[in-house]
């Protein structure tokens, strides 16, 4: 079983645990203690640094709270989620974890193991100035669970100036195909670089590939019908969209299995691939590494995408049994503040969810991104569990990790079929 599986795993044992258990009491909000826990897995340099941020924040409003860092590396979550469904199960949460937006915190909101933040929400006037598809995927009934520190793009292609100039590629643009896209992978090789950069000791950066190959091919009409459970996991797009893949995944760097996702950003920063297909915490660490946006790397929506916001959304939670509620929802707060949304965007990579921050100091291309989360169909993703539930996520990353092995179509529509029945089936 791979590190998403077993993260998943543990999300639905912790789920079916509570519930069995009916939700805890919320511990009072009011208590003053002097210490703040916080579960996070942002471990890597530019991920450290945007944290950091968060944590200066609450030291500045909070100065005689001890922060403890909790932090469990592992990209997207892979591990920190199975230590927190433990630590959950046991009755012994953290104050505050990090999460993703949609069924990641409507589950944990629906369990009862984290508490509403309409308090936050009003203070900061979040319900008026959130991004509208963000701010639903933070519901659970009428209240908001989950305070965001800001959008990342999925749908993203990362690649270095120099290696595609070496290999006659045009940077791509905005009309940029699938097509053109493989062409480009076949002359890089052709030059003897490697092509495509990818993280594979990470399992969610193969799959956000295959998301990106499947919105380019059935479209944002298509992804919402995925969403709705009404797309046809045997039909011609699909099969299309795999065989894309495919193709796409023999110019991968043949050392992609023992590459994390920020190795293989490195990697293409210091020249060693070309292409990459990431969501946006690639620009974070490309800059920690000391690549120059326009000079040493480029970023252009991945092929057929532009007109998608693949969204990765980085939620913070408070547990309703935290020993340091009052503090927990300080550090919420803090969270959406125009003074720490700006530094941690510029760490992170990522762009503020909030109409009222000015993002005119962040860079070019998160202006751009910026400029997408508010005039582009914004869409959730399945890879980071946002768009469907623990069962059918699951069942995606056995498919995909199926079809890399296989090569097979009809293997990979039964193991979608067999997710989306067991997430019809009721709970035993």
């Amino acid at each position: 079983m791979n590190r998403r599986r077993r993260a998943v795993a543990a999300v639905t044992v912790v789920v079916l645990a509570v519930a069995g258990c009916g939700p805890p009491k919320p511990t009072s909000p009011t208590k003053e203690t002097k210490q703040l826990e916080v579960v996070s897995w942002w471990t890597s340099g530019s991920e450290a640094a945007a944290l950091n941020v968060l944590f200066s924040a609450m030291h500045q409003t909070n100065p005689n709270v001890d922060v403890v860092n909790a932090a469990v590396p592992g990209g997207a979550g892979s591990q920190a989620v199975v230590a927190l469904a433990k630590r959950l199960q046991s009755g012994d949460p953290p104050d505050v974890w990090q999460t993703f937006a949609g069924k990641s915190v409507q589950g944990y909101a629906d369990r009862g193991v984290i508490r509403d933040v309409a308090p936050v929400f009003a203070d900061g006037d979040l319900r008026a100035t959130m991004q509208p598809t963000i701010l639903g995927s933070l519901m659970h009934g009428s209240k908001p669970y989950g305070v965001p520190t800001g959008a990342h793009r999925s749908n993203m292609l990362w690649f270095n100036t120099e290696l595609l100039n070496r290999a006659g590629v045009t940077p791509p643009s905005g009309d940029y195909a699938l097509a053109a896209f493989l062409d480009d992978l076949r002359k890089v090789k052709a030059s003897g670089a490697i092509p495509l950069c990818l993280g594979g000791k990470d399992p969610f950066t193969t799959v956000e590939l295959f998301e990106n190959v499947l919105l380019s091919t059935i479209g944002v009409k298509g992804w919402q019908d995925m969403t709705g459970d009404r797309l046809n996991w045997r039909s011609a797009q699909v099969r299309t969209a795999l065989r894309t893949f495919g193709d796409i995944l023999a110019y991968a760097d043949p050392e992609a299995g023992t590459l994390t996702w920020d190795a293989a950003t490195k990697k293409l920063a210091t020249g060693g691939c070309a292409f990459e297909s990431l969501n946006d915490s690639a620009y974070g660490e490309l800059v920690t590494s000391g690549a120059r946006e326009g000079k040493d790397f480029g970023a252009a929506a991945f092929p057929g995408t532009d007109d998608a916001f693949l969204a990765v959304v980085d939620v913070f939670v408070a547990a309703t049994r935290a020993k340091n509620a009052k503090n927990a929802l300080a550090f919420l707060s803090d969270i959406s503040k125009p003074a720490t949304q700006i530094p941690f965007s510029k760490a992170k990579g990522s762009v503020p969810v909030l109409r009222n921050v000015d993002i005119s100091s962040l860079s070019v291309y998160q202006r751009d991104a910026s400029k997408s989360l508010w005039g582009s169909s914004v869409l959730l993703s399945v890879a980071h569990g946002e768009a469907m539930s623990p069962k059918f996520t699951e069942g995606f990353y056995d498919a995909v990790s199926t079809y890399v092995r296989t090569r097979d179509p009809d293997t990979f529509a039964r193991d979608l079929e067999n997710a989306v029945t067991k997430d019809r089936m009721p709970p035993r």
